[in-house]
């Protein structure tokens, strides 16, 4: 396992750099994460009153917020010194940490009920390192809740939407898959260049086997579509059809079997 990082600020897999603008995107009416994923999460996860939530790589805290609200004990933490300050304005009675997602010596050995992880294990480099470090904090039986953007439809700068005239159809062009890469991603193309973060693609087989390894077993695996509408053009059917066919993102619960770590 690789040394914890002592500089969370100079990781440049951390959105600090882009703290202020991910923040307005999550908490603005019609983002993905408030109108779809939370929803969702919330009644996959079935928070129980009392129950310890890690919510990991947490970024501005909209999710930490909301398991709090649905009865957790709330634990979270992102490397991001500059979100993690904007969660604290937010809800000062969250235990928030500064901390690499592979290295949370503040948690005991399993010590939570339940760790959630929303869209940033495509973002984190060590991410076998991570599911172990969750397999560790969990409780018996405790359980493991994965959101990514599916990573069989959206690889960066590897996949698109493209459209077939003759047929008048939308769909999704894949132009490798099996092996695993590292993008940058521009997140102000044009106005802020040097502004980005780090994206990594991993085949399905890859979250597995590291699921595997770190003595958790997928109980579930749920696939989310948009539910967003095209406006009325000669596209529109076909863009509509291909979001109800092709989900933009994947979710895993796996729970920790029941013998020793």
């Amino acid at each position: 396992m690789e040394k914890p990082i002592k500089k969370p600020k100079t990781d440049p897999t951390s959105w600090g750099s882009v703290a202020k603008w991910y923040d307005e995107t999550v908490e603005s009416k019609g983002s993905y994460q408030q109108d779809l994923i939370l929803p969702n999460l919330l009644r996959l996860m079935d928070i129980k009153k009392g129950e310890k939530v890690l919510d990991l790589a947490c970024g501005q805290g909209l999710f930490a917020r909301a398991f709090q609200a649905a009865g957790a004990k709330v634990v979270a933490a992102d490397i991001s010194k500059e979100l993690v300050a904007i969660a604290q304005k937010k809800s000062e009675d969250i235990a928030y940490h500064v901390a690499p997602a592979h290295a949370l010596p503040f948690l005991k050995d399993r010590s939570m009920d339940k760790v959630a992880i929303v869209l940033a294990l495509q973002n984190i480099e060590n991410f076998r390192e991570t599911i172990a470090e969750c397999s560790r904090v969990l409780a018996k039986n405790g359980k493991l809740y994965v959101v990514l953007n599916h990573p069989a439809f959206r690889i960066p700068k590897a996949s698109s939407w493209e459209f077939d005239e003759k047929k008048n159809a939308q769909y999704r062009r894949i132009d490798r898959y099996l092996s695993e890469l590292r993008t940058d991603i521009a997140m102000h193309p044009g106005s802020a260049p040097q502004e980005h973060t780090v994206s990594f693609h991993r085949p399905l087989q890859l979250y597995f086997k590291a699921f595997a390894k770190a003595n958790l077993a997928v109980l579930r695996l749920e696939e989310w579509i948009s539910g967003k509408k095209s406006q009325d053009g000669p596209r529109g059917i076909a863009e509509d059809f291909a979001r109800k066919e092709i989900p933009l993102f994947l979710t895993i619960e796996a729970q920790k079997l029941s013998r020793t770590h």
